[in-house]
């Protein structure tokens, strides 16, 4: 008992520094997933889970047979598409320690999926895929952010260029990772959507791009036609 009540005052003052109760449990909810986490992974955050509800919905709506998730972290996003939709889909990140997580929250969700480890932005991907999903990095360097973030991993938070610098790469390399009439899936930084657009323009010029909002009015999606 005292080891218990010793614990729980460990754990509440942990919160009271800004520590994140979901790493403390362990797991999150996610679109009828549970995800496991750590601090090697990103918190999944109610905007993803919106984002995942839209991309069913337009996926549905296509001939769609392969898919890949860029800078996958928890395996959040490729998991429930994986389980919503009859498809293949790939899944890649840059660190190793968040694919090891990745790769075990897919097999309790009872999902086939394959995880590789890679660098967006210096290393190419072999493949063709009918869309490409990304939530990258999209914190600009000097952006202020909520103190529970200094605890999870930075290198999946922050993003050089304004906040552009994966969009950009994502962009470049879908015109050898897409299959014809391709589609991209962003979520966004919400004050990024129309330089998103100008950069998906440039590649894409005759492209369909809509944005969408999230739950509290901001641009948090992007949908690229190619």
């Amino acid at each position: 008992k005292e080891n218990y009540q010793g614990a729980l005052e460990d754990a509440l003052k942990q919160v009271e520094e800004g520590y994140p109760i979901q790493y403390l449990i362990g797991y999150v909810d996610f679109y009828h997933c549970k995800i496991k986490i750590n601090e090697n992974v990103l918190i999944p955050r109610f905007e993803t889970e919106y984002l995942v509800e839209k991309a069913i919905k337009y996926l549905q709506k296509k001939e769609i047979k392969t898919g890949i998730d860029l800078c996958t972290g928890s395996g959040c996003i490729a998991i429930a598409l994986k389980k919503h939709l009859n498809i293949q889909i790939d899944a890649c990140d840059i660190s190793e320690d968040a694919l090891k997580i990745a790769r075990e929250n897919a097999k309790n969700n009872e999902v086939d999926i394959h995880f590789f480890k890679k660098d967006i932005l210096t290393e190419n991907i072999e493949g063709k895929y009918d869309f490409l999903i990304s939530n990258p990095p999209y914190v600009k360097i000097d952006e202020y952010t909520s103190k529970e973030t200094k605890f999870e991993p930075q290198i999946a938070l922050f993003a050089k260029n304004k906040g552009l610098e994966f969009y950009q790469r994502i962009l470049k390399i879908s015109k050898y990772l897409l299959n014809p009439n391709g589609m991209i899936i962003f979520e966004i930084g919400a004050t990024l959507g129309e330089d998103i657009k100008k950069l998906a323009l440039d590649i894409y010029p005759k492209a369909n791009i809509k944005i969408e909002k999230d739950f509290n009015g901001f641009d948090r999606f992007m949908f690229i036609e190619t």
